[in-house]
Formats: structure tokens, C-alpha cells, sequence
């Protein structure tokens, strides 16, 4: 594998200028116009003898000139497509054309982007345009593109390290998974798996309940680690701050190495991880890292689609699968040793349809080990079937509206938010919910702009909503709120539903309206997301009558006399039922299961039934606690 490239330059002296790696695929560029548009075959050949993916690509020498191809793109393209924006990465030759309408960039059996490339030699792709206008979006494109040759040096020193890094005379063989966070506890997600040719990082992230300390953020200092640069990879399951938060302090510690996720999970991450950084410096604190270690950890991003197989170590191959979480939430299949090991880190799941996103993926090709959540892992965590939960909420809403007073709905920006949107308007466009104002405050803005970037992650009935144009995220019912000014508009006007960040009432817009309102019983809170131990949430969830805000809040005492409402029914995370179900109906049946995230109460509740079920090892370890799997 080491001299790969020359072997493939060898079957091709003639007709190859250059052989790169992009990760674990092979891009090879040529000057010859002709072997450009018609060595497929030749290409195939390669292929077949090497065993890995291929593409082939045009030399920089003839690629015709940016304003030249632009023109024969916008002439190729009927103009319903409506292009927004075409982006030219240089040295990769690649254009990037960014449309309303993908669709119609493609042609038939993609018969325009064949056309473009013959005419041009430039190789087409194409993004679909946010039908909500998204910075991040539009920041990252350009991070990626523009001009990188920082970029292209980086994906090939990755493969080179893939492909070179393999040793077969290692007779040593093992595998082990250290917890260096989210034993026994909801937050700062963080494992670390490593082999004696490999370390991998499987998210890093804080726990957003604690306000500061070190147990905040997963312990990063083991020795196990030692050199940040002896990190091969870092996977990123889902951009939920509990799972990503601390990945850009990686890059500010100096490691340059890859990191795997969806491209929705890159954006949204981005974008949650800047709001981090801004929170700090309103509470007049230092950020852990800056933004441009966002940056940097967008440079060293290699996004996957479910079902895309990529080796990213020497020893380890991974295939991401829909975890029905939130947009972009994947399942990680590691295959370890070319068979020797398989295991699935299923991050955070739900093992359900919900209106947003397809149920958790639970069929793999192999698995030995598994690792599970348990934030709903207790008996008492069975979830009530969401019909019955829907019907609850709409009779408090409207038992709320009836006395003139105001909901407010503390939702995590990500997923749940966009849950609820999808509810509330299906609630009031079918009379179930008189047609009240819907103010959305906090985040959720954005993030919706990102998902409506990405509709191929979504469920198929809001997919196909996107496609034809009636995007439920581009409702009139939903009013954005976007200034102080505006916001106590809300606040001082009639009856309405606010759906504001954060979730557990631990900064954010919803603590602002929390403020407001707690002292009126006419209003109501519904928490429908985990309250974590710690948070202001999980104070007025368990009963409190009486609440410090705290020190942002000048430490001041607030009575709680609205209705407090809790509705864990309505979750993005697997209730108990939907956890055993999962394992249950898994295919093939894992021989070992690991419990985390969850109170710790809570996880071994689950190991205990699962165990008994199954009679298969299940283990809930503690942080810093290792397991060997192989």
C-alpha cells in the first residue's frame, strides 16, 4: 500500500501528470484532454487491480478559465434553477455550483454535469442553496474552497498516513476503549479508542450544566493520549455541545488531524461552538478557544454521507448510519483490524420516527461491541406513545391561551426545536391551535437555515416538502425575534408561544423569558428536553418554588408560581422501551454492550435488563475506566 500511487502511475505513465490522495481516496490528474473524456475504462481497470476508489480529474493546465466555465455553466442551466452561487477550489478542480434547485444543475442521469465537465474539464458539484440564508453555510464553503492549497496538501498527508502507517509484522494485536467522559453522567462526551496502531477520539464535547470547573470538560490529560499528535482521527457523532463543544480546543492544542462527521453536523457544530464562544464574552469570561480554532477544525473536516465507507487509520474503517437524533446525527461502524473487531458507537439515537428525521439505523454488517445510551435508561423513563403526549400539550396550550397567558417552550436549538416547529404548525394549520403569534428566539433561526441546506438528512415527508417548494420552515406562522427591543414586545403584548434557547434554562433567551414570566400563574413552561443535574431547568422541573438566577441575573431570588409542565415524551433521545427495542431487533447481536450517558442509576437500571434479556456482557463504566474489546 506504501507505493500505491507509484504503482497506479506505473499502469498509466502516459496519461497521468499527478496522483494524489484526498483521505483514503485517490484523485489522479491529467493533461491529456482526451484520456480526460474518454479513460473510464482504463480508470476501472486501475481500480480493479487497487481495490479503492478512484476519480480522475483535469490538470490546472487545461482546465478552461473561471469566467469561460462560469458562462457555460449559466448556459448549460436553464435559469429555474436559480444558482446562487458558483465556487471554483483551484487545486482540486473542482467548481462548486450552489443552486435552488440541484436538481436541475444535474440534468437527467446527470447528463448537464456530464456536459459541463467535457466542456470545461472542470469536475462539477453540486450543493443545494439554504432556502433560509445561512452565514455559517456560506463562511464554511468558502473556508473549504477558496483557493486551499493548504487543503489538498492536508487530505493527501492523511492518506499517506492511512496507506503508509500499516505495519502487518505488529503481531500484537488489541483493542481498547478508554471513557474519558459521560461515565455515569449526561454530558462531555468523550472516548478515546485505540489499538497499537491507532488512536481515535470519538467526540469531545462539555457538559453545558456546569457553569465552570473540571467537570465540565472530558479528561483530555490521560496518558494514554499523551502527544496530541498521536490523535489519528476525531469522529464527531453529532454537533450537540455534550459531543462537540471541546473540538476546537483540540486544534488550539496543536493537533492537525482529520475529523470525520456529517457536513450538517460540521455546520451546525460551527455555528454552536461560536455562540459558546459569544455567551463567554457577554458573561465577561475567556472563551477556551477563538474562532479561528473553529476554523481550523473546518480545515481538517472530512464529511460523510450515512452509508459512505472510508478507512481513516492504518487498522480501522468507518461507516456512519442515521442515529434518528437530530439533522446529521450518525452512528459510527468501526470496523477494526480488517475483521478483527466491529464496533458501533451509537453516540445519542432515537429509536422512532419522528416528523424531522427516519427512526435510528440498528442493522450493521458486523458487531461485537456496541455502546448505548441511557439518559432514558430507568424503568421509570418508559416514554407514553406520542399521540397521547401530542394531545397533552395542545389541551395546556389551550387551557394557557384561554386565560390569556403565554407558553414558553425552553428547546434545545438543535433538533428538538425544529421538532416542535414542525408540531406547532401542523397543530395550528389543522385548528387544533387557534392561529396565536409563534416567536422563535434564540439560535434555532440559523440552525433552521442549515437544515433546510441539507433536506437529504430529513424524514421524507418534510424531504419531499422541501423539494416542492412548501418548506415548512419558511412558514408565516413563525416570527423571528432578533433584538432586545423586540423581545420585550413579546413580553409586554397579548397571549403567544415563545420556543427560545436554551433548553435547560442555563443562558440564553429563554432564561430572559423565564424571568418575566415566572411570577404569572396564567403562564406555563414546557419542558419537553433532558434537564440535566445542575441546570436552572432541572431545579423548576423537580419543583421548586423559589430560584436563584444567578450571577448574571445579580444573584437574584424568583418566584416560581407559572405551571410547570414536563413532557419527556416529546424527546429526540430514546425512551427505555425505544433502548431495549433497539437491541431487541438489532441485527447482528452484539456480544458486548456498553452503557453511558445517563445517571448513573439510570445506566446500570438498562445494563441490568439487557443483561438478563440477553445474556450478553454489559458493562457501565466510570471515567478514566478502560475496557479491552479485543
Amino acid at each position: 500500500m506504501a507505493d500505491i500511487l507509484k504503482t497506479i502511475k506505473e499502469e498509466l505513465p502516459k496519461a497521468i501528470s499527478d496522483a494524489n490522495f484526498e483521505g483514503a481516496n485517490i484523485v489522479l490528474y491529467t493533461e491529456d484532454k482526451e484520456f480526460f473524456k474518454n479513460g473510464d475504462e482504463q480508470i476501472k481497470d486501475v481500480v480493479s487491480k487497487i481495490k479503492k476508489r478512484v476519480e480522475l480529474r483535469a490538470d490546472k493546465k487545461i482546465l478552461a478559465s473561471e469566467e469561460e466555465t462560469e458562462k457555460t455553466i449559466r448556459a448549460l442551466v436553464q435559469e429555474d434553477a436559480e444558482i446562487v452561487n458558483i465556487i471554483f477550489d483551484v487545486q482540486r478542480s473542482i467548481v462548486i455550483i450552489e443552486a435552488k434547485k440541484p436538481g436541475m444543475v444535474i440534468g437527467k442521469q446527470g447528463s448537464i454535469l456530464n456536459d459541463i465537465k467535457r466542456s470545461t474539464f472542470w469536475l462539477p458539484v453540486v450543493q443545494r442553496s439554504p432556502a433560509i440564508p445561512s452565514k455559517i453555510t456560506e463562511k464554511i464553503r468558502s473556508v473549504l474552497y477558496a483557493n486551499n492549497i493548504y487543503r489538498r496538501k492536508f487530505l493527501h498527508d492523511v492518506g499517506k498516513k492511512i496507506y503508509n502507517d500499516w505495519s502487518p509484522e505488529k503481531k500484537e494485536i488489541w483493542v481498547r476503549l478508554s471513557v474519558l467522559g459521560s461515565g455515569g453522567q449526561v454530558g462531555r462526551s468523550c472516548f478515546l479508542l485505540h489499538t497499537p496502531n491507532s488512536k481515535i477520539i470519538l467526540d469531545c464535547g462539555i457538559n453545558p450544566a456546569i457553569a465552570e470547573g473540571p467537570e465540565k470538560y472530558p479528561y483530555l490529560d490521560v496518558s494514554e493520549i499523551g502527544d496530541i499528535n498521536s490523535i489519528d482521527a476525531v469522529i464527531v457523532s453529532h454537533a450537540h455541545l455534550d459531543h462537540s463543544g471541546l473540538v476546537p480546543y483540540l486544534y488550539k492544542m496543536g493537533y492537525k488531524g482529520p475529523c470525520y462527521m456529517t457536513a450538517p453536523t460540521r455546520d451546525i457544530s460551527a455555528l454552536l461552538q461560536l455562540d459558546l464562544i459569544g455567551v463567554a464574552y457577554k458573561k465577561a469570561q475567556f472563551p477556551l478557544y477563538k474562532a479561528e480554532d473553529i476554523k481550523e477544525m473546518v480545515r481538517h473536516s472530512i464529511c460523510l454521507d450515512y452509508g459512505e465507507v472510508t478507512d481513516i487509520a492504518p487498522d480501522m474503517r468507518i461507516t456512519l448510519y442515521n442515529a434518528g437524533h437530530v439533522l446529521g446525527s450518525a452512528q459510527v461502524h468501526i470496523n477494526i483490524g480488517n475483521g478483527l473487531h466491529n464496533f458501533v458507537y451509537t453516540g445519542d439515537t432515537k429509536y422512532a420516527k419522528t416528523r424531522l428525521l427516519d427512526p435510528a439505523m440498528n442493522r450493521f454488517p458486523r458487531v461485537e461491541t456496541i455502546q448505548l445510551e441511557s439518559t432514558y435508561g430507568s424503568k421509570n423513563d418508559v416514554l407514553p406513545p406520542l399521540r397521547e403526549v401530542e394531545e397533552k400539550f395542545i389541551e395546556i396550550v389551550n387551557e394557557t391561551i384561554s386565560k390569556k397567558g403565554k407558553v414558553l417552550l425552553p428547546e434545545l436549538g438543535l433538533g428538538h426545536a425544529q421538532e416542535t416547529m414542525l408540531r406547532v404548525e401542523e397543530a395550528i394549520r389543522s385548528g387544533k391551535l387557534p392561529k396565536i403569534p409563534v416567536y422563535i428566539d434564540g439560535m434555532i433561526w440559523d440552525i433552521n437555515a442549515i437544515h433546510t441546506a441539507y433536506p437529504d438528512f430529513l424524514s421524507a415527508n418534510v424531504r419531499n416538502q422541501v423539494f416542492q417548494d412548501n418548506n415548512p420552515f419558511l412558514s408565516d406562522l413563525f416570527k423571528r425575534i432578533g433584538s432586545a427591543a423586540e423581545r420585550k414586545q413579546v413580553l409586554e403584548g397579548g397571549s403567544c408561544m415563545v420556543i427560545a434557547t436554551s433548553g435547560m434554562l442555563v443562558g440564553g433567551a429563554s432564561v430572559e423569558y423565564f424571568r418575566n414570566l415566572a411570577e404569572n400563574p396564567n403562564n406555563v413552561i414546557i419542558f419537553g428536553c433532558y434537564q440535566a443535574v445542575g441546570s436552572l431547568g432541572r431545579e423548576v422541573k423537580d419543583g421548586a418554588k423559589e430560584v436563584n438566577l444567578g450571577k448574571d441575573y445579580g444573584n437574584d431570588m424568583l418566584k416560581v408560581n407559572l405551571r410547570v409542565e414536563t413532557m419527556y415524551g416529546l424527546s429526540a433521545h430514546s425512551g427505555r422501551n425505544e433502548l431495549i427495542q433497539y437491541i431487541n431487533r438489532m441485527t447482528p447481536r452484539p456480544k458486548k454492550i456498553i452503557i453511558n450517558h445517563g445517571e448513573i442509576s439510570k445506566s446500570l437500571d438498562l445494563a441490568s435488563t439487557l443483561y438478563r434479556s440477553h445474556k450478553v456482557e454489559t458493562t457501565v463504566p466510570k471515567n478514566l475506566e478502560t475496557i479491552r474489546l479485543k
